[in-house]
């Protein structure tokens, strides 16, 4: 992820001292600089900055209607928040296998389909998108909505176009271990007047009172607040000039470790459903045991071993829990939906046996292509047995840093 560094120290102080720092008062309306310039960049009519993804997707979900009786198709390899949303606004998540691009199996994707299915949330994982023309092609022929979960893809692109920026609504992260990073935040893009209105609505109770808010024809609704402050636009101004660089950055330490790898190593890389612009690495094994040893080398880690993104972690959606007994969704739903180990098995087997790589914006192609010899190496150190999974699916490897 990206450091802050002088760029939004510099814009920063000149939030500050411009002295109000509400985003619809400020004297110099970085906040909605910023919208602009990123709608642009991802080549959408419409974008709001947000408090973090999470709550964007949550807007998102309010936004196209999605409540009580709806199911969401959503992928078993995200954030949590991603199946939390859909239940936040009524809804059941129903989980879909991914196939080897760490992405939503689109195959999966159409068995899932149900007479209650609202909507599907592709998510461009670990910087690589999904193969959303297959995606996109199910929606249209099951008259689904689209919400891109782009959270972990922020500026990267899909066969020309930008990753969040092809379904109804994108949603975006910029928290600290994203492509933009500010700490915490996030961000939507559309090209619906009507929908942008609503998520308008849902981030500002007072949208009704707001400039520019009246977009859309859209009747106000009880909502909460997400706004952002002028420091935090500031900074996300000044990040988005950044972002084309960092990804080119990405891009070619990627090509350059993939062709030292296809040369002296048998490693698999992942497929992709846009190679030429390939922002991510992640390797796949025949074995879990294969993938727990090259985990052990500096610079690789297992997916299954962060638990965060698994969906056998996510508690309160295996339970079924929510805040109270009578807002709980499962409750209104129109058939039994549980979740379990075998509820997307497929996902499961493949994040055990799949290692991430860490690629640098900062490297000169020599600095990757030496690394990459490290990772091509052959391994010599055997596995202990306490590093494989343990019967009740979680494993003494210790979690790798997000």
């Amino acid at each position: 992820m990206p450091k802050p560094g002088i760029r939004e120290c510099v814009a920063v102080g000149r939030a500050i001292a411009a002295g109000n720092l509400l985003r619809h008062e400020g004297p110099l309306q970085l906040t909605s600089r910023f919208e602009t310039r990123f709608a642009e960049h991802m080549g959408s009519q419409h974008a709001l900055a947000m408090t973090s993804g999470t709550t964007a997707l949550h807007a998102a979900m309010t936004a196209i209607g999605v409540g009580p009786g709806d199911e969401v198709l959503v992928p078993a390899y995200t954030w949590i928040a991603t199946a939390a949303a859909p239940a936040l606004a009524g809804a059941v998540p129903v989980l879909v296998d991914i196939d080897e691009s760490l992405t939503m199996d689109p195959a999966d994707l159409e068995k899932k389909i149900t007479p209650h299915t609202k909507a599907i949330i592709p998510v461009h994982m670990a910087n690589a998108p999904c193969d959303m023309d297959a995606i996109m092609e199910i929606a249209r022929r099951h008259n689904l909505r689209v919400v891109e979960d782009a959270c972990q893809a922020v500026g990267v692109s899909y066969k020309g176009r930008m990753c969040g920026s092809i379904g109804d609504i994108g949603v975006f992260s910029f928290n600290h271990f994203k492509n933009m990073n500010i700490g915490e935040g996030g961000a939507v893009v559309t090209n619906d007047a009507a929908l942008f209105k609503r998520i308008m609505n849902f981030h500002d109770l007072g949208a009704w009172a707001r400039p520019g808010y009246a977009e859309g024809g859209e009747p106000s609704f009880i909502s909460g607040h997400a706004r952002v402050t002028e420091i935090q636009g500031a900074m996300l101004d000044a990040q988005l000039s950044r972002l084309p660089g960092y990804i080119r950055g990405l891009t070619r330490s990627r090509a350059a470790v993939a062709g030292v790898l296809a040369d002296k190593s048998d490693l698999r890389l992942s497929p992709h459903h846009d190679v030429d612009s390939a922002a991510g690495m992640t390797v796949i094994f025949e074995t879990e045991r294969e993938a727990i040893r090259y985990a052990e080398r500096p610079g690789a880690y297992r997916l299954f071993d962060n638990s965060k993104h698994v969906y056998t972690n996510w508690k309160p959606i295996l339970e079924k829990r929510s805040a109270h007994r009578d807002l709980n969704p499962w409750a209104w739903a129109h058939r039994e939906i549980s979740y379990d180990a075998s509820t997307c098995a497929r996902t499961l087997d493949i994040l055990r046996r799949t290692c991430r790589i860490y690629l640098s914006e900062r490297w000169p192609t020599p600095v990757a292509r030496w690394k990459a010899r490290a990772l091509a190496a052959p391994s010599t150190e055997q596995t202990e047995a306490g590093g494989m999974t343990q019967p009740d699916g979680q494993t003494s490897v210790p979690a790798a840093a997000r």
